[in-house]
């Protein structure tokens, strides 16, 4: 790879952005359509937003595209090990703080719409909280337990030196059992485990970045032909697993667009060169939507029912979640940065002790 385009992908300043678009789209699906069809809350903060804001859902797709952009960068001259510790130090110290924050918050002012339990967090301390028997503590950290299992994958095929070196097989393999299960047994087990309802969105992340680092052949074009048409499909066939939850009716022409305009955002994210914002916004816009994301739902959930009726609750809901940025940024500053530096820096001197190699080549920059 020339050496200009390993410098300038350290930092991907327009997929930055796309974070906060994805996370505003998600904030809006979530208090414009998704409250009182499925989360328990009496009414919708934004109901003249619905028909549009029920499309929010498809937020979450383009954060997984971008996770494949993402993780093939930070798998590059790391170790399964260095990976690992990489993605364990980036997510988890974060998610503990912040599901511990919604968990107060819940056991506070949840009054009867929302109860928390000390099991129920304990569980969750564990991420994928359904499988020991409770229920997430905010139903978004669904998205994450794909994440980890996408995370898990990629150290797997690191250390049977298959990735990135045999990216187009994997990708092959990975559509082909994903269309098997869909259009035949549909088996939830499959479903979870080859993430076959998502797999098409980190195909294509995986993809754009091959094509960021100089990759330019027919098979790449081709293998990007198949991803981008397995995940507008997996978008349409979601739609009856959410109009059973939601009672929703959608568009599919409209789902399909929205996916193809998306990836292709995406794509024009990753050859922008430099953008008209100081490189610190940037870099705090990014920092702050993961945080964001864990804290926006079900804290604002509550702290929009313990304020009572009110005769503006689209004001109310903004505020909210006016109060929901700050927090978050302060999370990002103060707690989610210096818990990954000393995590990460703890956890690689413990594989260093036990003679873990983290990386094959010198440390790139950070880009997740």
């Amino acid at each position: 790879m020339p050496q200009s385009a390993r410098s300038d992908v350290s930092r991907v300043g327009g997929l930055d952005l796309l974070r906060l678009a994805a996370v505003g789209a998600v904030v809006l699906y979530h208090y414009g359509f998704w409250g009182p069809a499925s989360n328990g809350m009496p009414q919708v903060a934004v109901p003249s937003l619905a028909s549009f804001a029920q499309y929010g859902f498809l937020g979450v797709p383009v954060f997984f595209i971008i996770s494949g952009f993402v993780i093939a960068y930070s798998a590059e001259g790391r170790t399964a090990v260095g990976f690992g510790i990489a993605r364990f130090s980036r997510i988890y110290p974060t998610f503990l703080f912040c599901m511990t924050l919604t968990f107060l918050a819940t056991l506070i002012l949840g009054a009867s719409h929302f109860e928390v339990s000390a099991a129920q967090w304990f569980a969750n301390v564990f991420i994928a909280a359904p499988a020991l028997g409770q229920a997430y503590v905010d139903t978004s950290y669904w998205s994450l337990v794909i994440e980890v299992v996408f995370y898990a994958w990629v150290a797997l095929f690191i250390a049977l030196g298959l990735f990135p070196r045999r990216i187009d097989l994997i990708i092959l393999a990975w559509l082909c059992i994903t269309f098997a299960n869909e259009l035949t047994i549909d088996a939830p087990i499959v479903e979870k485990v080859f993430m076959a309802d998502d797999s098409g969105f980190f195909a294509v992340g995986l993809l754009i970045y091959e094509y960021h680092r100089g990759r330019r052949d027919a098979r790449l074009y081709g293998l990007m032909a198949v991803s981008i048409g397995t995940a507008v499909f997996q978008a349409i066939h979601k739609l009856e697993r959410i109009g059973v939850h939601t009672s929703g009716s959608f568009d599919p022409n409209i789902v399909a667009a929205i996916c193809l305009v998306s990836i292709a955002v995406v794509f024009l994210a990753t050859r922008l060169q430099r953008l008209p914002l100081p490189s610190g916004v940037i870099l705090a816009v990014g920092g702050m939507t993961y945080p964001l994301y864990l804290l926006h739902m079900q804290t604002g959930y509550v702290i929009f029912l313990a304020i009572g009726p009110s005769r503006n609750p689209a004001l109310a809901a903004t505020l909210i979640q006016c109060g929901a940025v700050v927090l978050a940024l302060a999370v990002w500053r103060f707690v989610e940065r210096p818990l990954h530096r000393w995590t990460k820096s703890s956890m690689t001197a413990y594989a260093g002790k036990r003679g873990w190699k983290s990386r094959l080549v010198r440390e790139h920059a950070s880009l997740a």
